[in-house]
Parts: C-alpha cells; structure tokens; sequence
C-alpha cells in the first residue's frame, strides 16, 4: 500500500523547471490547480526546499554517526503533511509547519542520529529508510501505512521527480506549461538524473487539456505499462 501520486509541476515551453525561471512565466494559476488535485500531502525535494522553505544556513551535526537503520517518527497525525526529502539531513527548519500544515521530513538511513533527535526535538516528524539512499518505495509505504497519507502531491525538482519515475511511483503527471522558454544550458528538466541511459520510456495518456485565461496549458497523464 503506498498514497496515489500525482506530480504536478510548473515547467517552460522547453521543458524546463528552474524555480527562479518558473517564478517569472506564471502566476497563482500552478496553486489553484494543485488545490484541484485534492492532495492533503504534498512532497518537495532538498533543492526545492532550500529555495523556498527552509533556512538558509544547512545543518552540520556535532556528532555524524549515522542513524542506520530505518525508523520513523510521528510528531503529530494530521491530515496532511508539507514533506520534504533530504537524503543526508541537511536541511534546517524555522518551524515544524510550513504553511500551517505539519512538516514531515524523509532522509536516508546515513542521515547523522543526531539530525533526526533534532526534528524529534523541533515537533517534525521524519521517515529515515534506506541505507545507500532513500528507499522511496518503503517511504512512501511507511507514509500509507503510519501516517495516513492516501493522495500525494509530488512537486519536484527534477531530480526528485526522476527518482519517483525510476521507481514506478508516480500515477499521474499534472504539467502547466507557461509562457516562456528557458534555453540555458544544463537547466533541470521536470524529470531528470536516471543514470539508465537504457531505460525504457514510461508511456502515459493524456486525459485532459486546458488552456488557462492566462495563457498557460495544463496537461494531465495517466501513467501506463512500459513500452
């Protein structure tokens, strides 16, 4: 058992999801349509974090003894979670809410102990699994099972959202496309970084399509089979 996931992301005409290009060709429209989407929970990673959320200043422990072995922690049930995944636990955090929903943190197994003894301490509940990186797969179950989370909300980057791909999580893809084209060389793309240049594509169909007063599209997919 593992949350139904829809990835929604704002990118260019070129595919791109760079946050402060993104913030220059839209608007509001990219929250409006995420509040369609019925996602209680909604998952960012580290990159996305940093930019938006979390201090600026990353968190170095004292003591960097590995938490190594899975564990999680649950600050507080709720009916959403802001989550953000930070594989080594770098990232620190002014509140344990980000918007007013409860912030829940998904490291690795080689976060340092103490990092995650210090969300425990800040109210921030986490899910540290895997031992090489995160075990997204366990994660997300762990996020069904323990914390109720039923329909997700995965909102990049791209490195996040290729992972999710790689591992056959993602069950729909919402994507706006806004008006203007990035163009810089070695710009994230809205999934990126598998390492399997033999990887078969992931086939989806497309189930809706809008254009917005705005001018920008917005695309839903289905994920299906392989081909």
């Amino acid at each position: 058992m593992r949350p139904y996931i829809i990835c929604h992301m704002m990118a260019s005409i070129d595919g791109r999801i760079g946050c402060s290009m993104v913030d220059k060709i839209s608007g509001d429209e990219y929250y409006t349509a995420l509040g369609e989407l019925r996602c209680p929970s909604t998952l960012e990673g580290r990159v996305t974090m940093e930019h938006y959320s979390a201090l600026k200043e990353r968190y170095v422990a004292r003591d960097s003894t590995p938490a190594g072995r899975p564990s999680y922690h649950i600050a507080r049930q709720a009916g959403g979670y802001s989550i953000a995944v930070d594989t080594l636990g770098r990232l620190q955090w002014p509140s344990d809410e980000l918007d007013g929903t409860p912030l829940l943190c998904i490291t690795s197994e080689q976060a340092p102990q103490e990092y995650l003894d210090t969300l425990r301490s800040q109210g921030i509940s986490y899910i540290a699994t895997g031992r090489h990186g995160i075990d997204l797969a366990q994660a997300m179950e762990t996020l069904r099972e323990r914390f109720g989370v039923e329909r997700l909300a995965l909102l990049g980057g791209g490195n996040i959202n290729g992972g999710f791909l790689a591992a056959g999580l993602i069950d729909e893809v919402s994507l706006m496309i806004g008006q203007g084209i990035d163009g810089r060389r070695g710009q994230t793309a809205v999934f990126d970084g598998i390492a399997d240049m033999d990887r078969m594509p992931t086939k989806m169909r497309l189930t809706d399509v809008r254009r917005l007063d705005c001018g920008t599209v917005w695309l839903r997919y289905r994920a299906e089979k392989l081909f």
